[in-house]
């Protein structure tokens, strides 16, 4: 009986760590284009909220790690692609953010009137 159920949970285990892995598998294996998408659509969000003024350094490394995917892309490899379009975005969400606080802080009344 104890074997049964010993047996049992071992392949259940095996089963789930092979639809784990081949789940994995497809992520890594197709181009990340939504990833890609995303990260353009925040940098252009960023760059419209004038984050090349406000923003330098952030939006400069966003715009990096977008370049860093792109030749990631062409060396299909896929998995890094997908990491360095993520953070792209997200240094780019960070700029933007960075670019809204500094026009608050520039123009306070303009703010408050919206």
């Amino acid at each position: 009986m104890l074997t049964s159920i010993s047996i049992r949970m071992n392949f259940r285990r095996v089963t789930l760590g092979l639809a784990l892995s081949l789940w994995l598998l497809g992520c890594a294996t197709s181009p990340p284009v939504q990833e890609m998408s995303d990260a353009r659509q925040a940098i252009a969000a960023a760059e419209e909220a004038d984050a090349d003024r406000l923003a330098p350094q952030t939006i400069g490394e966003a715009r990096d790690y977008l370049a860093q995917a792109e030749e990631q892309i062409r060396d299909r490899n896929y998995g890094l692609a997908r990491g360095s379009a993520m953070r792209a975005r997200t240094r780019a969400i960070y700029a933007l953010q960075a670019s809204q606080a500094a026009q608050e802080a520039e123009d306070p009344q303009e703010t408050t009137n919206n």
